[in-house]
């Protein structure tokens, strides 16, 4: 009926409403961004205004160089579309091909471009010391093409090792038992292990495996024993020496 007050399933949303509408000195817009004395009638507010004069200036400054961005930008994009995924249908041959044909170019104009030619020599230099291990991931199968997950698992085992020992550097049981200790750094965090787990399945590859650890602490005790005491550690070699010698 009217009148009555509706039923709260039966209410509709309240109207939005700015809260400074309809209040004396509505017309001087939002209180925090239209301060007195913040801009003039229909400019930009003074941070907006400084940050365009900035940036102006910036690029009025750096202006000569933007022309040379632009081409070493376009070779590095072609260099990085050469090496992708995107032209999977490509051989390996045309992909050296093209990506020689790219270095030739860049060889022949890089004096075109006198504010990066120290920076394209670079490319041209460590490109060169990179070639032999460019292709080989498009010819052998499930091989990537960056060391990015090698590293990030070093860089998880360093990261475990440093919050359980506080050492900023590799301790000497990290390098030797470091085919064990690196494994189990990285497989512990992300997967409990049970006493079945750990129990090994092929005796003869565990067997190994202690036989090279043990190798590595044999010659990091002998090199511990020659800082000490160099003239003792000679000493003893030298009396092993003679003692398998024929009489």
């Amino acid at each position: 009926m009217f009148g009555r007050a509706r039923r709260p399933e039966r209410r509709g949303p309240p109207a939005l409403r700015c809260p400074w509408v309809g209040v004396a000195g509505a017309d001087r817009g939002h209180p925090r961004v239209d301060r007195a004395g913040g801009r003039k009638k229909g400019g930009l507010p003074r941070a907006v205004e400084r940050l365009d004069a900035l940036l102006r200036k910036g690029l009025e400054a750096t202006a000569a160089f933007w022309p040379d961005l632009r081409q070493a930008y376009a070779w590095v994009r072609q260099a990085a579309h050469l090496l992708g995924d995107d032209a999977v249908e490509r051989s390996v041959e045309d992909r050296q091909a093209a990506y020689r044909a790219l270095l030739a170019t860049i060889t022949a104009q890089r004096d075109t471009l006198p504010s990066l030619s120290a920076a394209m020599e670079h490319f041209l230099t460590v490109t060169d010391s990179y070639w032999a291990g460019l292709f080989p991931c498009y010819e052998v199968p499930d091989l990537p093409r960056t060391n990015n997950d090698l590293e990030y698992y070093f860089g998880t085992a360093r990261y475990h090792e440093r919050r359980a020992t506080g050492r900023k550097q590799a301790s000497s049981t990290f390098v030797i038992r470091g085919a064990v200790r690196v494994v189990a750094a990285v497989a512990t965090p992300s997967h409990p292990f049970s006493a079945a787990d750990l129990r090994p399945h092929d005796l003869h590859a565990w067997e190994e495996v202690r036989q090279s650890v043990q190798y590595r602490h044999t010659i990091h005790r002998a090199q511990r024993r020659f800082q000490r005491d160099p003239v003792a550690y000679l000493s003893t070699l030298e009396d092993l020496l003679l003692k398998s010698l024929p009489p």
